[in-house]
């Protein structure tokens, strides 16, 4: 008896260590390599394991001892751009397939499968209550059919779901369903006033994951009023919304709510929405920063609203023949161009003569060329073919100052100015900088 025991001791044991893996296809398959994944944790990620894609085909051998939640698939790069989600709950194996077209199918995963249907089956009815309105149709019938599709969709799913970690996402993504026919108008503001109302900010599942993120997101960007709007209305309304997002994130730890508002303060950034933008950073970020993590996410802030479109550009200062001049007192042109180059950069020797050469037919223009250097020998020679050009140069080269004021990681660097000294375009090579001149 006591030797059954152990053989049954022995075998459950071995089940619950058993190792599980990813497996599947990429397709095309000649344009994957790759794919490492990732374990999201609350505001972070770590990494798992990593596998070769050959021939469009892949494996992933989870450890044995890794921790079930939701794994983030990376396949190219930039990693935040180019990957896909999947639930590892620890006790089952995944097979899927992605195509660059389609996205991702899973063939085998009660978690996955569970995940992917119940979204596709909720967004198709609200496309379709969507559509409704649209479309003009004023049948109450209709409309109360979808309404009781919807409401029977969410039920069914909560209930087959119970015990697998898709629960969590499908209980806290439970959809506003009218009771009556509202307008159009109605609705919209009724989906808005419901939006958290199924939201577990505090599920470490879902803080776990990329949901509550995506979720903020789209409220804070997309729950605006159907009517023809400016763009500062527009963000009037975003930062409303946002006073609404730190109300429900009262009870969240510093950490978690930091990476969430940096979330937010991407998108605005993104979007050009500076009004938006700076509100979150001065009003939630900075405060928030107690750590490493959050100091170096200010200071990349910090970098990115001082070279943003529409910013005065930080000052410059050069010699020329005993005299003193600087970018801020500059006067006399149009556009200003400041170029960031190295006498020993091949890239750079070959587009600044280039650019010399045609902006000769720009009269009202004017370049500051900053050399990044070691030395001023080999600048003082080729600073003598440019004549055209105002030359300063920032000894040190990476580790100079004007290198880390304009954050230049790398050489030629180009900003164009309005007359008032504003930032207002970053060409990437000296033909882009031509052509924006000629076509602005």
């Amino acid at each position: 008896m006591k030797k059954l025991l152990l053989i049954i001791a022995i075998f459950i044991g071995f089940q619950i260590n058993a190792q599980h893996t990813i497996s599947g296809t990429f397709s095309p398959a000649k344009d994957y390599k790759w794919l490492i994944a990732y374990r999201l944790k609350p505001g972070t990620q770590s990494y798992v394991v990593d596998t070769a894609i050959k021939n469009g085909v892949f494996e992933l051998k989870i450890p044995e001892n890794a921790t079930a939640g939701t794994y983030r698939l990376v396949y190219a790069v930039p990693q935040e751009q180019f990957y896909f989600d999947v639930i590892y709950n620890g006790k089952e194996d995944i097979t899927l397939a992605f195509d660059e077209t389609n996205g991702v199918s899973f063939f085998n995963s009660k978690e996955n499968i569970l995940f992917n249907t119940y979204f596709k089956e909720i967004t198709d009815l609200e496309q379709q209550i969507t559509h409704y309105y649209t479309s003009g149709n004023t049948n109450e019938k209709d409309f109360k059919t979808l309404t009781k599709e919807l409401q029977t969709v969410q039920k069914s799913y909560e209930k087959r779901s119970v015990g697998t970690m898709a629960h969590h996402f499908i209980t806290s993504n439970k959809p506003f369903i009218p009771k009556d026919i509202p307008t159009v108008n109605a609705y919209v503001e009724g989906k808005k006033k419901h939006y958290f109302d199924a939201l577990q900010f505090d599920d470490s599942v879902l803080q776990a994951s990329g949901f509550l993120t995506d979720k903020l997101l789209n409220y804070t960007f997309t729950a605006l009023p159907l009517k023809a709007m400016t763009d500062k209305e527009k963000e009037e309304v975003m930062n409303a919304n946002i006073t609404k997002v730190n109300d429900k994130l009262a009870n969240i730890g510093d950490s978690y709510k930091m990476h969430l508002y940096y979330s937010l303060w991407t998108q605005a950034a993104a979007s050009g929405y500076n009004l938006t933008s700076d509100i979150i950073y001065h009003t939630y970020l900075k405060k928030l920063a107690n750590n490493n993590d959050g100091k170096k996410i200010i200071g990349q802030i910090e970098v990115h609203n001082r070279l943003r479109l529409g910013a005065i550009a930080p000052n410059i200062k050069w010699e020329k023949d005993k005299d003193s001049y600087s970018l801020s007192t500059l006067k006399g042109a149009e556009n200003y161009i400041l170029v960031f180059w190295s006498s020993t950069c091949s890239h750079c020797l070959k587009e600044l003569p280039a650019l010399h050469k045609k902006l000769k037919d720009f009269d009202t223009v004017k370049v500051i060329a900053v050399g990044l250097e070691n030395e001023t020998e080999n600048w003082t020679v080729e600073t003598a073919h440019l004549p055209n050009f105002n030359h300063a140069i920032a000894l040190g080269k990476w580790e100079s100052a004007y290198a880390k004021i304009y954050n230049i990681q790398q050489t030629p660097t180009y900003f164009v100015l309005d007359k008032d000294k504003r930032i207002i375009a970053k060409p990437e090579t000296d033909k882009d900088v031509v052509e924006f001149l000629e076509n602005k």
